[in-house]
């Protein structure tokens, strides 16, 4: 099942933030992230927070879910007056948002639209599952806006798919994203999974190799995690499963960045790699270097100057705080002057461009690059960059760079 939402502060009945969020607001990018949390069917590694129909019990529905959304947004006007904000980037996450109409999706672009204004060229995401759209949706999915779409294509072997409790088949990807070009889409991304119990380097080689062979301009690609209270983690406990080994874990990810960048994609973020600039995650990028975003939607969190909120998680409870005028959120925490320089070391290092080298401790900085772990050269120049093998293990660099 979904995992559960952290304590925090609470949060008044308006939704009101403190000063302090405010100070500064509309100096930063800002964004919207819109959370869409329903399934078909859940897959076993998946604690996101979603629901299948069985799951969600009444109160709430996919057909009315675009309305309640709807609500939120106008929320976000009201609690951040009238200030200037034009959204730079919409994430439309999930659960599978494409289990929506296209136009219900296109429904809760337009009010971000009219209560904010999108900026000129504004990056517009949705993601997919590839069994969930056809040519038509897509064409119809451009047509109300969108600009990007990120499918969960996992893997190319169809043993790893059931293993992950996938439904779509190998030969799918190709044709989708086939049929995203057609519909106008420039910017295609391709999620990718490493490390599922069961898979070889062969077995891996072939999905790197069938994710550039169907032509995307942007991958991701993720290490498994066994999450608990998930299905995969009680079959690795049973011993049904063998856990990942984080050996295997490192040489796949040292593939994956030795055929990804071989054919052009390099990496800009850990684990994300571009055909060039303009087909980086713009979404992402503004995460990662601490821009403002609201997050709409069952168990969405946001993030305004330093304060950071997270909603109710389950859909009927949503919808009956909106319905009552009440904020859906949950809890919330302000974050102090330590938290957030250790943040944005945590998020900038995990960058190509880094971080500025005066955020950080000079001797922990020689040391790891005395230890190949930071880039010598841009360190000079006043930027820390992680080497491939900083990557490999960027959380304890991290550690000790702080």
């Amino acid at each position: 099942m979904p995992s559960t939402l952290p304590d925090g502060d609470p949060v008044p009945a308006d939704g009101a933030l403190p000063r302090s969020a405010l100070d500064g607001l509309g100096e930063r990018p800002f964004a919207f992230y819109v959370h869409v949390p329903f399934c078909v069917t859940r897959c076993g590694y998946c604690d996101f927070n979603t629901y299948t129909a069985t799951e969600l019990g009444p109160g709430a529905s996919r057909d009315s879910y675009a309305d309640t959304a709807i609500e939120e947004v106008r929320l976000a006007r009201r609690v951040l007056g009238e200030v200037d904000l034009p959204v730079e980037t919409v994430f439309v996450g999930g659960g599978t948002p494409t289990l929506l109409p296209p136009d219900d999706l296109g429904r809760m672009l337009g009010a971000i639209d009219k209560e904010f204004g999108l900026a000129k060229g504004a990056e517009v995401t949705t993601e997919a599952n590839p069994e969930s759209v056809d040519g038509r949706y897509l064409a119809r999915l451009r047509e109300v806006g969108f600009t990007r779409v990120s499918y969960g294509m996992q893997s190319a072997r169809e043993h790893i798919l059931a293993v992950l409790d996938r439904t779509h088949t190998p030969g799918r990807i190709p044709q989708v994203v086939d049929w995203t070009r057609k519909a106008g889409f420039d910017h295609i991304n391709l999620d990718l999974i490493y490390g599922t119990p069961g898979e070889s380097n062969d077995d891996w080689r072939a999905s790197l190799e069938a994710a550039l062979a169907a032509g995307p301009d942007h991958v991701s690609a993720y290490a498994l995690i066994v999450e608990e209270g998930t299905r995969l983690a009680a079959q690795v406990r049973r011993g049904e499963l063998t856990p990942p080994d984080d050996d295997a874990m490192a040489d796949r990810y040292l593939m994956a960045d030795e055929l990804l960048a071989a054919q052009g994609l390099r990496w800009y973020e850990i684990s994300n790699w571009a055909a060039s600039p303009e087909a980086a995650c713009r979404h992402n990028l503004l995460y990662w270097t601490g821009a403002d975003w609201w997050g709409v939607g069952p168990g969405a969190h946001s993030h305004v100057g330093g304060t950071r909120w997270w909603n109710v998680k389950h859909p009927a409870a949503y919808a009956s705080r909106l319905a009552e005028q009440v904020t859906p959120a949950h809890a919330r925490e302000v974050l102090d002057d330590d938290d957030r320089h250790i943040e944005r070391v945590m998020l900038e290092l995990r960058l190509a461009d880094g971080c500025p080298a005066g955020l950080l401790d000079d001797a922990a900085v020689r040391r790891a690059i005395a230890d190949g772990l930071v880039e010598p050269g841009p360190f000079e120049r006043g930027r820390a960059v992680l080497t491939r093998r900083g990557r490999l293990l960027a959380d304890a660099v991290v550690r000790d760079l702080t």
